[in-house]
């Protein structure tokens, strides 16, 4: 019987639908774990050996190493992780990824679970319709697991049977008794597969198949599992590529562990896979070099024995790693200093009073991010680069995401501050600071909708008056002038006394020139001096920006709140 194209599909839905499942199990595991994964990451990589445990475990129960490791680049990418302790995370996501393969091996191939699929599947269908968001995500937990092993079972089934295919084994056959170029060419093979598929758990599951059907040997799927541990690497470098230079750095530092890695049990392969061969035969009494049914069980050895002994033997270079990154890809002199948190260490807290100082510092830091912003929103106004003009509102969008991070990070460690042996004035300091921080955070997203309005009038080829634009210029400029008061205010922590009565003044400014611009407005509407679409967009930047010096004067008025407290609680203490 030929091998026909019908049959090929059969093959790839399979695949795909062992995919969907692993693909919404892990989804659903995260959303199970929610926030606490993110606390996790955040809380446990103060040195190297938790960072490895904690990307171990991480990807141990959500089963995607490449959700671990995008995660781990986007909190690089945030400044809410440092270069040195990714590095150790996606060391622990290598170790944990191999639980997938025991998972197949010992489920999949010893137990006809897909016997319990549609049961399963009968009982998570009804959850994922519950309106309780914890239910319906272990419905789809419940329904990612049957559907994983429905398309495994399908994928076995579906793949072509040698003795009625011999073409086949005499294609594989070909390349399987040219030595040591044979382990390089199905560990390449290994590495294509993973990275079109973009999923090591799926190739893992094709290898294993494959062996199962007397496709390939033993040897050839061990070395397929070493491309698979290059390929996997794809993921990351994916997610880094509109990433800043650090999240790259840890993309390439995924990478070199990954590939220095495959390169030392390349040189060893034979006596490794002889080794792996013999410990098998002593478990399961059949060694994978004669009986197909211990290969599944020796892979799993194999990878899991190949990933822990790699972390061992790589977490003594992790600053050597990270030296070679740092010189392999440097930072383009026209980058921005990047977002992140520079006085403050997730998860550690010193003494109470202390934590407090370094936050304060770190908020300052935080207001001096959004001064950034607002300038970068004052450039995209003048842009008329279309080039120019989108880097720049991208780069406004993703500054906004990461401020958005950096206030969560602020919080929860004040959070952790406040729950600590506090004085009456630490107390205060501590409320004081989180609703500073707020506001920060506000100030981000008044700039993040003045580049939104900009943009739709970019989108619409709208075009303001001379006069609107001076009008928004006057705007820009009151509102920077407050802005870079306000957080001048902030950063010294120095002063005693905190005067607000500029800042008050130019408040005052700003709103009498939106209510003047505003009246205007209506009049020049009137008259057809401009279209309504272009009256409706100046509008909405003249209320943004009088937002904005709404939120900066909640920061002053909260500096001299603050300051007036201290003095008053030393007199109370």
């Amino acid at each position: 019987m030929e091998y026909v194209f019908i049959d090929l599909l059969t093959l790839l839905g399979s695949l795909v639908l062992f995919l969907f499942g692993m693909k919404l199990m892990s989804e659903a595991l995260q959303k199970v774990a929610g926030s606490n994964l993110r606390k996790i990451l955040a809380a446990m990589t103060s040195n190297r050996v938790l960072g490895v445990l904690t990307g171990m475990v991480i990807t141990a129960i959500i089963q995607s190493s490449s959700a671990t490791t995008v995660m781990v680049i986007s909190f690089v990418n945030a400044g809410l992780m440092t270069l040195t302790e990714s590095i150790g995370v996606i060391m622990g996501a290598n170790v944990g990824t191999t639980v997938t393969a025991w998972i197949i091996s010992l489920i999949g191939f010893k137990v006809k679970i897909s016997a319990l699929a549609l049961p399963l599947i009968g009982v998570g269908f009804p959850l994922v319709f519950s309106k309780r968001s914890k239910l319906k995500s272990w419905g789809e937990v419940v329904m990612g697991f049957a559907l994983l092993f429905l398309g495994l079972d399908l994928l076995k089934d579906s793949v072509p049977d040698i003795h009625n295919n011999p073409q086949i084994l005499t294609f594989l056959q070909s390349y399987t008794d040219m030595g040591f170029l044979s382990v390089l060419i199905f560990m390449g093979i290994g590495t294509l597969l993973t990275v079109v598929i973009q999923s090591s758990s799926a190739t893992m599951a094709l290898t294993l198949v494959m062996c199962h059907s007397g496709w390939i040997g033993y040897e050839m799927a061990a070395a397929m599992i070493l491309g698979q541990n290059i390929g996997t690497t794809i993921t990351a470098i994916l997610a880094s590529l509109i990433a800043n230079t650090s999240a790259k750095r840890a993309a390439a530092a995924h990478l070199i562990f990954n590939v220095v890695g495959t390169l030392w049990v390349l040189a060893l392969f034979h006596p490794i896979v002889n080794l792996i061969a013999g410990i098998t035969e002593n478990l399961e009494g059949a060694s994978p070099v004669t009986d197909v049914l211990a290969i599944p069980v020796a892979l799993s050895i194999f990878h899991t024995v190949f990933n822990v002994a790699n972390v061992l033997i790589q977490i003594w270079f992790v600053k050597l790693i990270e030296k070679i990154v740092r010189n392999l890809i440097r930072q383009k002199k026209d980058e921005e200093e990047e977002f992140g948190l520079k006085f403050i260490q997730t998860g550690m807290l010193s003494t109470s009073e202390l934590s407090i100082l370094q936050a304060r510092k770190e908020i300052g830091e935080y207001g001096q991010k959004s001064v950034k912003m607002f300038k970068q929103v004052k450039r995209l106004f003048d842009e008329t680069d279309e080039k120019k003009f989108k880097k720049t509102a991208d780069k406004i969008a993703k500054n906004e995401l990461i401020m958005d991070d950096l206030e969560a990070e602020i919080a929860n460690y004040l959070t952790s501050v406040s729950e600590g042996e506090l004085s009456i004035s630490g107390a205060r300091r501590v409320r004081t600071l989180l609703k500073i921080s707020d506001n920060i955070e506000s100030l981000a997203d008044c700039s993040f909708n003045l580049s939104r309005s900009l943009k739709r009038k970019n989108k619409k080829k709208i075009w303001f008056t001379p006069e609107q634009r001076e009008n928004i210029n006057q705007m820009f400029a009151l509102v920077d002038e407050n802005l870079k008061r306000t957080i001048d205010m902030l950063c010294d922590i120095s002063k005693d006394k905190v005067d607000i009565t500029d800042i008050l003044e130019t408040e005052g400014q700003i709103n009498d020139l939106r209510t003047k611009l505003k009246k205007q407005n209506s009049i020049s509407l009137k008259e057809k001096q401009y279209t309504y679409s272009a009256s409706v967009i100046y509008i909405d930047m003249i209320t943004i920006c009088e937002t904005l010096g709404d939120h900066l004067l909640n920061i002053a008025e909260a500096l001299k709140y603050q300051k007036e407290e201290i003095i008053s609680s030393h007199d109370d203490e």
